[in-house]
């Protein structure tokens, strides 16, 4: 696909965000043995996924994806997968039905082992350890020991991986994901939000057209569409030992594709000129997500596309902006100007979550659900000024009953964040608050809709 590059290339360039293995021959022996295992995803997954995406760059279509601030091994459970599963299943249905465009489901698992981070080192009481970079590179424990880099955890990674989509697979094609089912997607303790009662309406709503058609003959039996779903993968592909480890060769186009999952982005931190991330993205097939944020200006947002997408190809790119909810609007509408003036068609996607961390008078890392909902409509209101397609969103959330984000109905406080703060790295929207910004973004997605409707008329 593209000339003079290897899946290896990028170690002639400067990596920046890699672990430093203490053993340079255990990481070689692990790398070697990564590259004899089977691929996690394959080639025409990912050529689907980008023709997918292509539509809703195309403003047919809206992308959704979501999933884990960073995966863990000791909380690996299939509850845990279904659980976060069913709320994106619940998401989308909330925005087909409000949008009448088809939602990509692309989930932040499956892979999502390897995190960046701000500094090398992080101190705590006085002590200070290299930094936690993810279940892929090092423990979370606070200890000399469980800080060193170990290459074996990424044979871990794979394992889990694996075993994820395993489940994820059989949860989109054996029957969970069948629209029937639209009733028993809500979780229990989610009865004490609004939203759930909004959504138990909509469900009825559903169940009546769903009857109203197999009453005239179409249902699951008859129309596959009904039966499951198209879900995919997603990682940000920060540590290129593994990536490039289950990068192969197509054996039908001859183009390379990583492997290790259908789509991949690449970081504020990693995407710079010259960048070792870069270049071993230029040369995978797969569909790349950039990260954009207030440290990227126009002219280096164009040449990174050059770089990446010299072919422009449809669904290619996806460009997910994340800004903070007072920087998103003065921020955001030049990058867009600048990609619209010539003549790109990427894919917009909003992140609500990662320039919106604040620290709780407790010392708990948090994000207000107010302040997420903000940037969510400054990221419309720019695309509707700029008369372009806002056509995604990317968080961080779980199927899970944590209080890690303030705010939403259920109405989390700083106090009571101590209650069931579980997350690894970033505090995630819970299943309540995740579908309450479903609903919130319906709502905008309908008066864009309308809007478009009334230019047409």
């Amino acid at each position: 696909m593209v000339t003079s590059w290897a899946p290896d290339s990028w170690r002639a360039h400067e990596a920046r965000q890699l672990p430093d293995y203490p053993h340079a021959a255990v990481l070689a022996d692990v790398e070697a043995r990564i590259a004899r295992f089977p691929p996690l995803v394959f080639a025409g997954e990912a050529r689907a996924l980008t023709a997918e995406l292509a539509t809703v760059a195309a403003g047919k279509g809206f992308l959704l994806q979501g999933g884990d601030c960073a995966e863990s091994f000791a909380e690996f459970h299939p509850d845990t997968i279904r659980d976060t599963f069913r709320v994106i299943l619940q998401m989308a249905v909330v925005l087909t039905y409000a949008s009448k465009l088809p939602v990509v489901k692309v989930g932040r698992m499956a892979g999502q082992f390897a995190k960046p981070r701000s500094a090398p080192m992080e101190e705590v009481g006085g002590v200070s350890l290299p930094s936690y970079r993810g279940d892929n590179v090092n423990d979370i424990a606070f200890t000399p020991e469980s800080r060193i880099p170990d290459p074996e955890r990424m044979v871990r990674g794979y394992n889990q991986s694996a075993a994820t989509l395993n489940l994820l697979r059989a949860f989109a094609q054996g029957g969970y994901a069948n629209l029937l089912q639209v009733h028993r997607w809500t979780l229990d303790f989610m009865g004490r939000s609004p939203w759930a009662e909004r959504y138990q309406a909509l469900a009825d709503r559903i169940g009546d057209a769903l009857d109203f058609m197999a009453a005239c003959g179409l249902d699951p039996e008859t129309v596959p569409q009904l039966q499951g779903t198209h879900f995919y993968t997603s990682h940000e592909a920060l540590l290129l030992p593994y990536e490039q480890a289950l990068t192969r060769r197509d054996s039908l186009t001859g183009d390379w594709y990583d492997c290790s999952a259908h789509m991949v982005w690449i970081g504020d931190r990693t995407r710079f000129e010259g960048s070792a991330h870069v270049e071993f993205l230029r040369g995978i097939g797969n569909p790349i997500g950039i990260k954009c944020g207030p440290s990227l200006n126009p002219d280096t947002l164009l040449r990174l596309l050059d770089t990446i997408d010299p072919k422009r190809v449809p669904g290619r790119v996806t460009l997910i902006t994340r800004y903070g909810h007072d920087k998103v609007e003065p921020g955001l509408a030049p990058l867009v100007r600048a990609v619209k003036r010539e003549g790109r068609l990427p894919l917009w996607s909003c992140d609500p979550m990662h320039g919106n961390v604040v620290k709780s008078p407790a010392g708990y890392k948090t994000r207000p659900f107010e302040r997420i909902l903000a940037e969510v409509r400054g990221f419309f209101a720019v695309h509707r000024a700029e008369g372009t397609h806002g056509g995604g969103i990317h968080i961080e959330m779980t199927g899970q009953n944590v209080t890690e984000c303030t705010g939403g109905a259920i109405a989390i406080t700083d106090e009571g964040l101590a209650a069931r703060y579980h997350t690894h790295c970033d505090p995630r929207l819970n299943a309540g608050q995740s579908l309450e910004l479903a609903f919130l973004l319906a709502d905008m997605l309908n008066d864009e809709l309308r809007e478009r409707e009334r230019h047409a008329a």
